[in-house]
């Protein structure tokens, strides 16, 4: 095997020990009676999904833009942010309570932020200060967790990472339908409402997550207007699914914005859960089951080629995480429990399906939509 694929190989193996760690604690702390491992994940099942899994996973995504056609060593320092989001998960799971895995996680988000230096650097442009404000409230949650505040009290800070990166993505396409400096100062205006919200949920957690729920539903109301998702679909294959993922996604932001509005910090019985799930699962996994035929053969050379067959996890993902919801507002835990089993079945469903897309046909070419995935460096070229 060649550096490359030994590279590939061992990135791959720990993301994968990094989700089914995260996965595992998930259900752990949904109530599911499982065998007892040495090292309990459930109480870091969110620094394992949003810092670890994440950060690595879109670390990899945004040194490999960057690196494309560099030859220099320096370049590969890229890499460095992803190694140790994904070291610092990897020390979690066999350490939750230990100070070694904050450290480094928080070490990647230092290496990401200094990657968006160098893409803001070079590109100048509301999208990219809007990604790279992402990777800096990243960076921010897990100093302030690394500094001894609990899991909850910075987790909207993990969140801003996401929903930054993804919003930022999708306003470099909505370039291709000309937007007015009105639109991108709507965008600009509704983006600062939710970083404000969420910066002031340190000193005022109650008044911070009303006012980040707000900045979320502007900024899905943004979204659902002027996003080009609304043209493609009306097509067909790829490119629709990755409209119908979009704005079923936006729809969720939605929610979860509206339900952080009106519970607040507090809120009511597994307010919490619904609004943190509305966000990471209704939204986030909504862009990467619409994305990965899209991102896999652009990042790690894999061609997914589209089947139909990928609605059956997005349709059991979106249908679980409504009984969850509904169960967290009821106060129902029989139905979060099960709804949230759901959520979990559908990511591993995404997980196969795509496996199974990718060595079906291994020497087949990248699938090709209508919409390409933006780089962070260069302008989108999609069409």
């Amino acid at each position: 095997m060649t550096p490359y694929r030994i590279a590939r190989a061992a990135a791959g193996a720990a993301i994968a020990i990094i989700l089914i760690a995260a996965l595992y604690g998930g259900l752990e702390r949904l109530g599911w009676r499982l065998p007892p491992v040495e090292a309990g994940t459930n109480s870091v099942h969110g620094a394992l999904m949003i810092p670890g899994f994440f950060g690595a996973v879109i670390g990899v995504e945004r040194a490999v833009a960057l690196t494309t056609g560099a030859r220099s060593r320096r370049a590969r320092l890229a890499f460095a942010g992803p190694a140790l989001c994904a070291l610092g998960a990897l020390l979690l799971v066999l350490d939750p309570g230990g100070a070694a895995g904050r450290l480094a996680l928080t070490g990647g988000s230092f290496a990401l932020v200094c990657v968006y230096a160098v893409v803001i650097w070079r590109q100048p442009t509301l999208f990219t200060v809007t990604m790279g404000a992402g990777a800096y409230a990243l960076l921010i949650g897990n100093t302030l967790w690394s500094s001894g505040k609990p899991i909850y009290a910075i987790v909207h800070w993990w969140i801003a990472y996401l929903v930054l990166t993804i919003v930022g993505e999708r306003l470099e396409l909505a370039r291709m339908v000309r937007p007015t400096p009105g639109r991108t100062a709507t965008f600009a205006g509704a983006a600062l409402l939710y970083l404000g919200g969420v910066a002031a949920t340190v000193f005022a957690p109650d008044t911070g997550t009303r006012l980040a729920g707000a900045g979320m539903l502007a900024l899905a109301a943004w979204l659902a207007r002027y996003d080009i998702a609304r043209r493609t679909v009306r097509q067909r294959g790829l490119t629709r699914f990755i409209a119908v993922c979009l704005l079923a996604g936006y729809a969720w932001l939605a929610i979860g914005g509206g339900l952080a509005l009106t519970l607040g910090f507090a809120g009511k019985a597994y307010g919490y859960d619904a609004i943190l799930h509305s966000v990471l699962l209704g939204f986030v996994f909504s862009m990467i089951f619409g994305h990965a035929p899209i991102i896999l053969p652009a990042v790690a050379r894999l061609p997914v080629p589209y089947h139909p067959r990928f609605y059956a996890h997005f349709i059991l993902l979106h249908a679980s995480l409504i009984l969850r919801v509904v169960g967290d507002l009821a106060g129902s835990p029989v139905a979060r429990r099960w709804g949230g089993l759901g959520n979990e079945i559908a990511v591993v469903l995404f997980l196969l399906l795509t496996a199974r897309a990718v060595l079906s046909s291994h020497h087949a070419p990248p699938a090709r939509a209508e919409l390409r995935h933006p780089s962070p460096i260069t302008p989108s070229t999609g069409r």
